[in-house]
């Protein structure tokens, strides 16, 4: 491999082969684990992700993958819960030996299986897990997605520069890492500002009842409420709120990022702002060709997190296909039918792909253009988006 950083520039197909029956010699398939959250209370979240995923993969089969090769995803469901994205992983490790892993969308879980991949030197990328820890893990733990730090600090700007809001209560999930890093980041920057919490309340997701928390906070008089929560509970803490009598707009995360929250808050959440990763009705023509794609298939419109999700994939197609430039890589990375690789070669290919996705510069992604950091994380832009009921409007950007 180069000493030098590698530009990953455009979508580029993906070597990653294992053992398959068939013709002597001839790798069969290229196989990249996947885990999230296919059912359970955030659904939405690892259903998206996986369709971004799939259609990232389907564009490069269709073309015939590498040299013939066809990339099979092997997906375990997690159901949103942290042991159970453990167990999905170390399934995945144990009998399908994939050379990267692609997951989690919730900080939570993507903190409970990293150090597990971290530890066997699997490369795992995590489309949309925000909590500044989930990268500590190690470093073969990257994300495609900015940070909590930053994602926090956006929110402050934006609540405090552009709608002049002084005064904002905080109602965070305590048992998510997404949440409490959230609301810490918010909480410094706008404070900082000048501006002042009136409240801070606490709940834990699959709570039904905010109506004690809400009460409390709403006699305080804060002009906005900060629910950096999912859409699952958002939408009830929204309605539960209007129902107190409180009329301030509230302002969340890209946790909100569902079609699923006006189902659940319907009016009660209309007018609300969030941090997100896109904009559907961003005119890049990334960004639409996206669209088209993701409509054409799945009939809907993609959230950000399916973007996210066939973001992570493309760029870990373009490092695995820098890597397997290297004659003496690329078989090591394959799995042959008579003449299967070694665990060693295996680990040497793995490193191999840490370092290239380690130096992954400018990819012009569809949530924007994404540059690796030292730290493993993507330094990109934040968009700000409003809750409208024909679906969520671009409302500003805001750079790293």
């Amino acid at each position: 491999m180069p000493a030098s950083p590698v530009r990953i520039l455009a979508p580029i197909a993906v070597l990653l082969l294992s053992a398959c029956s068939g013709g002597a010699d001839q790798p069969k398939e290229i196989v990249v684990g996947e885990y999230g959250s296919l059912t359970g209370a955030q659904a939405t979240f690892g259903l998206s992700t996986k369709n971004g995923i799939e259609l990232a993969t389907d564009a490069l089969n269709a073309k015939g993958g590498i040299g013939g090769v066809k990339v099979r995803i092997v997906v375990e469901d997690d159901q949103g819960k942290p042991e159970e994205a453990a167990t999905a992983v170390g399934k995945i490790i144990s009998q399908d030996r994939p050379v990267a892993v692609l997951g989690e969308v919730a900080s939570t879980n993507s903190l409970a299986a990293a150090p597990m991949l971290q530890t066997n030197g699997i490369p795992m990328i995590s489309p949309s897990s925000t909590n500044p820890k989930v990268t500590e893990q190690g470093d073969f733990i990257f994300r495609v997605c900015f940070i909590d730090p930053f994602q926090g600090t956006a929110v402050a700007k934006f609540a405090y520069n552009s709608k002049q809001l002084k005064n904002v209560g905080i109602l965070k999930d305590v048992k998510s890492d997404y949440s409490t890093g959230l609301a810490q980041y918010f909480t410094e920057t706008f404070t900082k500002m000048g501006g002042a919490i009136a409240d801070e309340e606490a709940y834990s997701q699959g709570d039904v009842d905010f109506k004690a928390q809400l009460t409390a906070m709403i006699a305080k008089n804060p002009d906005a409420i900060f629910i950096p929560g999912y859409y699952t509970d958002v939408g009830l803490i929204a309605r539960q709120a209007r129902d107190l009598g409180f009329k301030g707009p509230f302002l969340g995360g890209d946790g909100w990022d569902s079609a699923e929250l006006t189902k659940i808050g319907g009016d009660a959440i209309a007018g609300g702002f969030f941090t997100n990763h896109y904009a559907v009705d961003d005119p890049n023509p990334v960004v639409q060709d996206f669209i088209t794609k993701y409509n054409a298939k799945y009939h809907e419109k993609p959230d950000g997190l399916a973007a996210l999700g066939y973001d992570s994939a493309q760029v870990l197609y373009a490092a695995m296909a820098e890597v397997a430039k290297d004659p003496k890589m690329a078989a090591e990375l394959a799995d042959r039918s008579s003449v299967p690789a070694t665990e060693g070669d295996r680990k040497a290919a793995r490193a191999a792909l840490r370092d290239v996705l380690a130096h992954t510069v400018s990819y012009p992604g569809v949530t924007g253009n994404i540059t690796i950091d030292d730290h493993r994380n993507a330094q990109k832009p934040a968009v700000v988006v409003q809750v409208t009921a024909d679906g969520n409007k671009f409302v500003e950007s805001i750079a790293p």
